[in-house]
């Protein structure tokens, strides 16, 4: 039978019944295009229109195989569902619908329930033993689970934005179908699970897409990663968007979280993926969408997608929290007491104000409900892009660091944590790598020359104290200690804090509008925000040493406070230093955002 001519064939190697499997490569600058079974001889492919070629032919699922472009280059599938090991090994077809799921009517939870734990499955040492850690995560009362980027990347360390083979679950982490038995244990114990993915760039090795399809980029725009994607290209689009349904169809996660949005130059691709995870996925499912956009684009929240990670609160918090305004801080070295209030009131701190360069930045978000902002007091990036990796207990003063946890975990906006934050874990979290030869000399050399914006090492010679990211030793001392009782009391405040989040303030976030922010002094302020059900939230908060003037909310009970007795000292109009109280008053009377009746 004749092979269909369509506009665009799915990528890769696709089974159709168990014992045959198409074969589809997107190879518009080849002359001819074979696969080479690894126990068999080559098969030439049919060549379509628009630069396809595909062959049907019986190939069940386990079978290694390899394209050869132009009989001069062997190449993995770049749509490889599986691979034998590292990216110059053979790809291996996948059978979609083998892993039999235990928890098939798991429908997934409602994005106000988001409690968001961010790790890193190498680090932890692959998908089984992430299995190890789920149950004790609930009983701290996280409700998601957030993995790093896990498509194939060179070698066996790596924290994944490096990634080459995008359907590939990374082998050195497990199987496609522990990958799934993980999700699945997961789903059994009540925890949502998002995967990080990378649709802004490819990593540096491994990629063959430019000698074969170099329509895949486009050389009049350039990202940091080289040249940008082509998301004109039709057959570019349906790459990452089944991609997308990939993982949320076959793998059944929960939500993705799209890296760097601002580096994809084409908005409309990023609407139409939104829109076709929406019409292709159960109604009855909840499925999340977030964004990381340095671009602060409110409308991207309007527009399918239901989140952003703020990385404007986190910074105008860590300047309060450590006095750091070195390179992007110094964004918020000035008023990042206002900043902090801003974020607070209205989402982002730049919605269309001016950065230090002079540009403009950001859209107005202060109509967007609270739960659109994802918000964190430190993630892989912000641990990570530090020089050393230190942790900010290490870098903030402990009372103040307790107080900003109060407001992380009970504001109405959707917390993110990252893994060892709930023990203090003492061990950093370093930017690693396995590259080899030049390319490993240059991802050490353009490391360390990042940093000579900071102070700390200005000097050249500081620099070279920074870890070689392609160390082994660096990966090693990146693993957390996560069985640890020695920070139990920090252990204990995150429970007992997540506690109330799920008792008091989840039930009544749908529907939660913010009411505006009011600074108190350096380093302090009030946010108000009505909750769905009418009920009056408010946050007071001082992260500086020196009390401030504040009168206490009428009517409020008190849900927490921090120093314990510190809501004393505020029925005396002084709010402490270090200090966080969170209150609820049950039926608030109406008032404006602007905090005002009406």
């Amino acid at each position: 039978m004749p092979l269909r001519t369509l506009e665009t064939w799915p990528h890769g190697a696709i089974m159709l019944d168990a014992e045959h499997t198409r074969f589809a490569l997107w190879a518009p600058d080849a002359f001819y295009v074979s696969v080479e079974l690894e126990d068999g001889q080559p098969l030439p492919l049919l060549p379509q229109a628009d630069g396809w070629f595909v062959i049907n032919t019986c190939c069940p699922a386990g079978t290694r195989y390899r394209y050869n472009i132009d009989g001069e280059l062997a190449v993995p599938d770049p749509a490889s569902r599986a691979q034998a090991g590292d990216i110059d090994c053979h790809s291996v077809v996948v059978d979609p619908l083998a892993y039999q799921w235990k928890h098939s009517a798991w429908r997934g939870r409602p994005w106000n329930e988001a409690v968001i734990y961010e790790l890193h499955v190498g680090a932890l040492g692959g998908f089984s033993e992430v299995e190890q850690h789920l149950a004790r995560l609930v009983e701290l009362g996280i409700s998601a689970i957030e993995l790093m980027p896990l498509a194939q990347f060179p070698g066996d360390r790596n924290w994944g934005y490096d990634g080459v083979l995008p359907y590939a679950p990374q082998a050195s982490y497990g199987t496609p179908e522990q990958l799934k038995h993980l999700i699945d244990t997961a789903h059994g114990l009540g925890l949502a699970v998002i995967l990080d993915v990378v649709y802004n760039h490819f990593g540096p090795d491994g990629n063959y897409l430019h000698h074969y399809a170099k329509g895949f980029f486009r050389e009049d725009k350039h990202t940091p990663w080289g040249a940008a994607i082509d998301f004109r290209r039709r057959e570019v689009r349906d790459f990452f968007i089944d991609n997308a349904l990939m993982w949320l169809l076959e793998y059944r996660f929960d939500g993705l979280r799209l890296d760097a949005v601002h580096a994809i130059e084409d908005p409309d691709f990023l609407q139409e993926l939104a829109q076709k995870v929406r019409q292709q996925t159960d109604p009855g499912r909840h499925v999340w969408l977030t964004v990381e956009n340095e671009h602060n684009q409110a409308r991207l929240l309007e527009e399918g997608f239901d989140a952003q990670w703020n990385d404007d609160g986190h910074n105008a918090l860590h300047v309060l929290l450590t006095g750091e305004t070195d390179a992007y801080y110094a964004d918020y070295a000035q008023n990042p007491t206002e900043q902090l209030a801003r974020c607070l009131s209205k989402g982002f701190v730049f919605q269309g104000h001016v950065t230090r360069h002079g540009t403009t930045r950001g859209e107005p978000s202060g109509h967007l409900p609270p739960s659109a902002f994802v918000l964190f007091l430190q993630n892989h990036d912000q641990i990570g892009n530090r020089a050393l990796g230190e942790r900010l207990h290490q870098l903030a003063n402990p009372d103040a660091l307790k107080a900003a946890t109060a407001l992380l975990l009970l504001s109405p906006m959707i917390p993110l944590m990252f893994m060892g934050d709930e023990f203090a874990a003492e061990q950093p979290f370093l930017f690693f790598t396995s590259h080899h030869g030049e390319l490993a000399k240059l991802v050490r050399e353009g490391r360390r020359n990042e940093f000579a914006a900071f102070s700390a090492f200005a000097d050249p010679h500081k620099r070279e104290q920074i870890p070689d990211p392609n160390a082994r030793q660096t990966f090693e001392a990146s693993r957390p200690e996560l069985t640890s009782t020695r920070q139990s009391a920090i252990h204990d405040l995150y429970r007992q804090l997540l506690q109330i989040r799920h008792q008091q303030i989840i039930p009544r976030l749908p529907g939660a509008q913010a009411l505006g922010a009011d600074v108190l002094g350096a380093g302090a302020v009030t946010a108000r925000w009505r909750l769905g059900d009418g009920s009056l939230l408010c946050i007071d908060l001082n992260l500086s040493d020196t009390p401030v003037v504040h009168s206490p909310q009428a009517d409020a009970s008190l849900l927490f406070e921090y120093p314990p007795q510190s809501a004393g000292l505020l029925d005396q109009g002084t709010l402490a230093p270090y200090c966080a109280l969170v209150s609820l008053t049950a039926t608030a009377p109406l008032l404006t955002p602007d905090g005002e009746r009406p």
